[in-house]
């Protein structure tokens, strides 16, 4: 594992229309330690060919193959791969600003630091920006993530020597896994820590969970009662701080 190196996890399923983007973004960036590991789960259209154009050209771009196993499968799949020091994740639809590497280690640094996140731009499919930009409170610890995942995919960034391997809950099946691997990573460090810094944009899609906030309602709960063990009348509370912080978070 090599001090410097970071790792760029980005699961991929009919990536097509938009993962160049993607790539070029992260060549574009101001660090120049990475490896991009980008794992094809499964995809019917010709993002892998697409993928595999680049890591032809640049051998810091590795594409994955398996079969079709969902977003926490695939990213299992990369950490399981991943030689970096440094984690961070990319989804195929989103994008980084150049200097998102360069600046996220500095701010890792600085503050002495397991984990990192940083403020983000919110498009549409268009890459229009459609909302004000997310941005995100100077810290949080595990009780206070329970109450609004303020921590996204986009632009955490974390360092393997402070947390040890984590990964994805599989049986979660992508909805909200990645709610559940925050919390995991927040019982080995007392506290991440958010710049506020706009350092990347969010692709919103009306119809993805995401975008669907209903569809995530039940899933949010069984974190709380199945993963994180909660009684009943505190997953009730966090459940209700979520909901309430979430109608909040797009609406402005």
């Amino acid at each position: 594992m090599e001090n410097d190196l970071v790792s760029i996890v980005t699961p991929m399923y009919n990536g097509e229309r938009f993962v160049v983007q993607t790539i070029d973004s992260v060549l574009e960036q101001t660090y120049p330690h990475w490896e991009m590991l980008v794992v094809d789960d499964g995809s019917k259209d010709n993002s892998p060919a697409l993928v595999e154009k680049y890591a032809q050209r640049d051998p810091r771009i590795k594409l994955i193959r398996q079969p079709n196993g969902g977003s926490a499968s695939a990213r299992n799949n990369a950490l399981r791969h991943a030689q970096g020091r440094y984690i961070c994740f990319l989804d195929a639809d989103d994008l980084w600003e150049p200097f998102f590497l360069e600046k996220q280690l500095q701010f890792l640094q600085e503050k002495d630091a397991g984990i990192v996140y940083a403020s983000y731009r919110r498009i549409n499919e268009r890459g229009e920006e459609i909302l004000r930009p997310f941005i995100v409170p100077v810290k949080v610890n595990y009780k206070g993530l329970l109450k609004t995942c303020s921590i996204s995919c986009l632009t955490a960034l974390f360092d393997k020597t402070r947390t040890g391997d984590v990964f994805f809950n599989e049986a979660l099946k992508s909805m909200r896994d990645d709610f559940a691997f925050w919390l995991s990573l927040l019982k080995k460090v007392d506290y991440a820590y958010g710049n506020p810094e706009v350092l990347a944009s969010y692709r919103v899609f009306a119809a993805s969970t995401t975008g669907n906030k209903k569809k995530v309602m039940k899933p949010q709960f069984l974190v709380y009662r199945n993963v994180e063990k909660l009684g009943l009348i505190r997953s009730v509370y966090y459940f209700i701080h979520w909901a309430i912080n979430g109608f909040f978070k797009y609406r402005s």
